[in-house]
């Protein structure tokens, strides 16, 4: 195993508590080929994140939710927007969507309720997963800025839980420009590869 490796954002370090293991990656599950959709879809399984964690992507301004080792479930992503929002909190849910598909993403946890809207996005021709973005200063976000459990849910896609963990909300502050909490402990894990590119092909 190589030595640890803390993982690191453009906007500022990010350190999280969890166990020395990796953190989700962005990889394809499977080598197969992308579901061309034609009816609705049979409604997803709500997964079991009990051991999931929050940890940095090598990607830049990016936020991975996920279990040890295996494909992310949600992001957070802080990009750039107009002259007149500023930057904005990019928010995804990394599973297979309805082509052109609309729906609301219901956020409940640290005494807040928020839905917002999260469309199906087209990341590769055939593949489309759930993403919505707010400016980063929208109240809309606060769900996620507390240090308690935060349930999301897109009708269809399931229920994630998000366990207990401040590193949203520093990941939050920091795409405001804002200083972020100090965070207990840290995360030390190999770096995987975030991206199909980088992937070893699947056996045949």
């Amino acid at each position: 195993m190589r030595g640890p490796l803390v993982l690191a954002t453009s906007l500022a370090p990010l350190v999280l508590t969890t166990a020395c293991k990796p953190p989700a990656t962005e990889e394809m599950a499977t080598g197969e080929e992308p579901r061309q959709i034609t009816m609705p879809s049979t409604p997803l399984d709500s997964p079991d994140t009990t051991g999931a964690f929050w940890a940095q992507s090598p990607q830049q301004d990016r936020l991975m939710y996920g279990m040890p080792g295996e494909r992310a479930l949600f992001a957070l992503t802080c990009v750039e927007g107009t002259e007149e929002d500023g930057k904005r909190i990019e928010y995804e849910r990394l599973a297979t969507a309805d082509a052109e598909a609309k729906a609301v993403l219901s956020l409940i946890g640290n005494s807040h309720v928020t839905r917002i809207h999260i469309d199906a996005a087209e990341r590769r021709e055939g593949d489309w997963i759930w993403r919505g973005s707010v400016p980063a200063d929208s109240p809309d976000l606060e769900v996620l800025t507390g240090a308690r459990e935060v349930e999301a849910t897109i009708p269809g896609a399931g229920t994630i839980v998000f366990n207990p963990s401040t590193a949203p909300g520093a990941f939050i502050a920091q795409c405001r420009g804002l200083a972020a909490p100090v965070l207990e402990g840290a995360i030390e894990a190999e770096l995987l590869p975030t991206s199909v590119e980088d992937q070893p092909e699947a056996p045949e």
